[in-house]
């Protein structure tokens, strides 16, 4: 997130306004101790690619699926408000590419940048397939149970940055059953530092969380994320709050997507 504001922003007392904006019907997973003992019957190394080809497959159902997007971002110096952005849309896959239909986007008093978007929209379907794992080096720590599931985890690094990418450093949960991704914590890199005529302009990133749930039964889809971090700007500290929400799963079939592509006109 970047720190160029309209002027004019209101800045008023957001503590109950707060609670209610970022309330998330359902409490999170509960975790476990890690346990560091090593995957049950199998190599850290097969575990990743057991998992890397299970979320290879899930990347391809994925573009069977269309789905509701709601994005919640407040930008906060203590108590008060520095701006605000909302939008709710729904997503589509069409020949690979992910499509985005804006049903709801009021006006926002906040700076988006484009990395900022991208990172809101790419982030909560974060996956290492075996397309991804060149880019990363994956570390296993150990074993921990999530609620009813017992997952193994993994920390997560690129292994080099390239001038133009996203990338995600963090920690992965994966169910040691399913073999899919089934939470993930961390940050999008890098953070972006420029001197443009002497004057340090920059964009920061928050750390967040990911959830996901089992959708028909089979594949785990992201359903939640949030972020609540301070970002530590060279001129001021600003406090970021998110929350996505991906509802209202409709897996599609063919035949629909081909003749939503031929009424196009």
């Amino acid at each position: 997130m970047s720190v160029c504001l309209p002027r004019g922003v209101r800045r008023a007392s957001v503590a109950l306004l707060v609670t209610l904006l970022w309330l998330h019907t359902g409490s999170r997973a509960q975790e476990g101790e890690l346990d560091k003992s090593p995957p049950k019957g199998m190599t850290p190394e097969q575990a990743i690619q057991r998992f890397t080809a299970k979320e290879k497959e899930w990347k391809n159902v994925r573009q069977q699926y269309i789905f509701r997007q709601t994005v919640k971002q407040l930008a906060l110096d203590g108590e008060s408000e520095l701006g605000e952005y909302r939008q709710v849309a729904d997503i589509s896959y069409r020949d690979g590419k992910r499509v985005k239909q804006v049903v709801f986007s009021p006006l926002a008093s906040i700076s988006m940048s484009k990395e900022d978007i991208d990172d809101l929209e790419s982030r909560s379907s974060f996956t290492i397939s075996q397309d991804e794992l060149s880019e990363y080096a994956l570390l296993y720590i150990g074993q921990q149970k999530m609620d009813e599931l017992h997952c193994y985890v993994f920390d997560v690094a690129p292994k080099r940055i390239e001038k133009g990418k996203r990338y995600f450093q963090g920690r992965i949960w994966v169910d040691d059953q399913d073999f899919q991704i089934v939470k993930n914590t961390g940050k999008s890199e890098p953070d972006i530092k420029i001197m443009k005529k002497k004057r340090l302009e920059e964009n920061l990133f928050p750390r967040f969380t990911t959830w996901r749930e089992q959708i028909d039964g089979k594949y785990w889809f992201p359903t939640f994320s949030s972020a609540d971090d301070t970002l530590h700007f060279n001129r001021s500290d600003i406090r970021i709050k998110q929350t996505l929400k991906f509802t209202n799963y409709q897996r599609v079939s063919s035949t629909t997507q081909a003749q939503e592509k031929s009424i196009k006109p």
